[in-house]
C-alpha cells in the first residue's frame, strides 16, 4: 500500500485551502470521506486549519496511513471504523474508537455524531458529480442535509451506483488527478491455500457472496470454483479475478473499493457501489431473493464458545468491527452460512483462547462453522457445551473432512 505527499503546492495550495477555510466554519464537526479514496488533498489544508481554530473529527475505514492528516491538532477525533490510517491516533488515546457495527453509523451519525459537513472525493458523472470508489455513509449524510466540501479526481473510478449529487448540496474546492490508494494482498501461505479449499467447498453455485480484503480472503476467492454472485461490504482484486473466469454473476453489490489500479480500472463505469443503509441492511443482506448469503468472515481469535473478536490484540488495534457482525447475523438467517476462516495459530500463538483479548465483535449464535488449516466445526443444532467440544476438537485436528459437513441446506445436529 501506499501513503500519499501534500498534492497541492503554491497557488493551488493556496486555492483549495483558502476555499476549504472558507466551507468549514470554526467549531464544526467534520466527516471525513473514507475508504482507499479519502481526499487526500484536504487532509493537510485541514489539519492546518483545525490548528488555526477549533474543529472536531469524525473518521471511517481508513485503510491505508493518511501521512497528512494530523489528527493532534483537532479538539476531538471519533473513529467509526479504523484502519491503518487511524491505527496509530487510537492506540496514543488521541482518537476515540466508537464501537458500532456499520449497519449502525447512518443512525448515529444523522443524531448523536452528526457532523457539520462532509469533506469528499468527487468524479464527474455524465449527468453531473457523483461519489467515487465509496459510497459508504457519504450518501447518507447528503439526504440528511450535511453540505458535502469536495476535491473533484481525475484518478478516481466512477462506480457510484447512486443519482447525481444535488447541485446546491456541494461546494468544490479544487480538483486533482490522484486516485485511490493501491493496496495489494502478498502471495497466500500453503496454510491459506488449505483452509480455502475447505471454504470454497461450502459455497454452492449461484450463491451470494461477502469477500473482504486481505491474504486469505484473495485466496478464498480464487479457490470457488463455481459461479456466484457477488454482495459485500467491499470489493477486492479477486473479484475482477472471478469475473475474468467467467464465474462472476451480475454487478456485484459493495460500498467499497479496495484494491490496485487493475481493480479501479475494472469498475469504472460500473454501478456497483451503494450506500451503506443499502449495502449492510441485516433485513436484504438474509434474504434469499436472489440467492442465500455465503458470509466468509475472518477473525484475529475466537474462545471456545465461538465468539469472535476482530478488534485487536493487547494493546494493538488491528481491526474493526465493520460489517463482519451485520454480514455474519444475515448469512445464519434464512438459507445462509455464516462461516469463520481463521488458521489455527499466529506467530505460534493457539487463535482459540479461553477469553478474548477484547470485547466480543460477534456472537457465538451468528456463527455456523469454523475452519481453519485443520479442518473445519460445523456449530449448527449444537448445544453450548457441544460447541465448545467441537472447536477443541478443530484446534486438535480431530474433525471430520468437508464432505462430512452439513452445508448450507442442512440445519440439524449431528448425530
Amino acid at each position: 500500500m501506499s501513503g500519499r505527499a501534500d498534492p497541492a503546492s503554491g497557488p493551488e495550495r493556496h486555492d483549495i485551502e483558502t476555499a476549504l477555510a472558507a466551507a468549514v466554519p470554526a467549531g464544526a464537526r467534520v466527516a471525513l470521506g473514507d475508504g482507499c479514496g479519502t481526499p487526500f488533498a484536504l487532509h493537510a489544508p485541514l489539519s492546518r486549519i483545525a490548528a488555526a481554530r477549533p474543529l472536531s473529527a469524525l473518521l471511517g475505514w481508513l485503510p491505508a496511513p493518511v501521512p497528512n492528516l494530523d489528527l493532534t491538532a483537532f479538539t476531538d477525533v471519533r473513529v467509526l471504523m479504523g484502519g491503518p490510517g487511524s491505527r496509530a491516533t487510537v492506540e496514543a488515546g488521541i482518537a476515540h474508537l466508537v464501537p458500532a457495527r456499520l449497519s449502525a453509523l447512518p443512525s448515529l451519525l444523522r443524531r448523536e455524531l452528526r457532523p457539520d459537513v462532509l469533506l469528499a472525493t468527487l468524479v464527474r458523472g455524465p449527468a453531473g458529480l457523483h461519489f467515487g470508489s465509496e459510497v459508504s455513509y457519504q450518501r447518507g449524510l447528503v439526504e440528511a442535509g450535511v453540505p458535502v466540501v469536495g476535491i473533484i479526481s481525475n484518478g478516481t473510478p466512477f462506480a457510484d451506483a447512486g443519482r447525481p449529487l444535488p447541485e446546491d448540496a456541494v461546494t468544490v474546492v479544487g480538483e486533482c488527478d490522484d486516485g485511490p490508494t493501491e493496496i495489494s494482498n502478498p502471495p497466500p501461505t500453503e496454510t491459506d491455500r488449505v483452509i480455502a479449499r475447505t471454504v470454497a467447498a461450502l459455497v454452492p453455485e449461484g450463491a451470494r457472496v461477502q469477500v473482504g480484503p486481505g491474504r486469505l480472503a484473495a485466496a478464498i476467492a480464487a479457490t470457488i470454483d463455481v459461479p456466484v454472485r457477488v454482495d459485500s461490504g467491499l470489493l477486492p482484486d479477486p473479484v475482477v479475478d472471478l469475473d475474468a473466469r467467467g464465474l462472476l454473476i451480475g454487478e456485484p453489490i459493495s460500498t467499497y473499493l479496495c484494491g490496485t489500479r487493475r481493480l479501479y480500472d475494472w469498475a469504472n463505469g460500473r454501478p456497483l457501489l451503494h450506500p451503506l443503509e443499502y449495502t449492510h441492511d441485516p433485513t436484504r443482506l438474509s434474504s434469499s431473493d436472489p440467492a442465500p448469503l455465503i458470509a466468509l468472515n475472518a477473525a484475529l481469535e475466537i474462545d471456545l464458545d465461538g465468539q469472535v473478536n476482530v478488534e485487536g490484540t493487547g494493546q494493538g488495534a488491528v481491526g474493526m468491527i465493520g460489517g463482519h457482525p451485520d454480514f455474519a447475523t444475515a448469512g445464519v438467517r434464512g438459507d445462509g452460512l455464516s462461516v469463520i476462516a481463521l488458521a489455527s495459530s499466529h506467530r505460534g500463538v493457539p487463535t482459540l483462547v479461553d477469553r478474548l483479548s477484547r470485547p466480543v465483535t460477534t456472537p457465538s449464535h451468528d456463527i455456523d462453522i469454523v475452519v481453519t488449516e485443520r479442518g473445519a466445526a460445523d456449530l449448527r443444532g449444537l448445544d453450548r457445551p457441544e460447541r465448545r467440544i467441537a472447536l477443541a476438537e478443530l484446534w486438535a485436528g480431530e474433525v471430520a473432512t468437508v464432505g462430512d459437513l452439513h452445508l448450507a441446506t442442512s440445519h440439524s445436529p449431528r448425530s
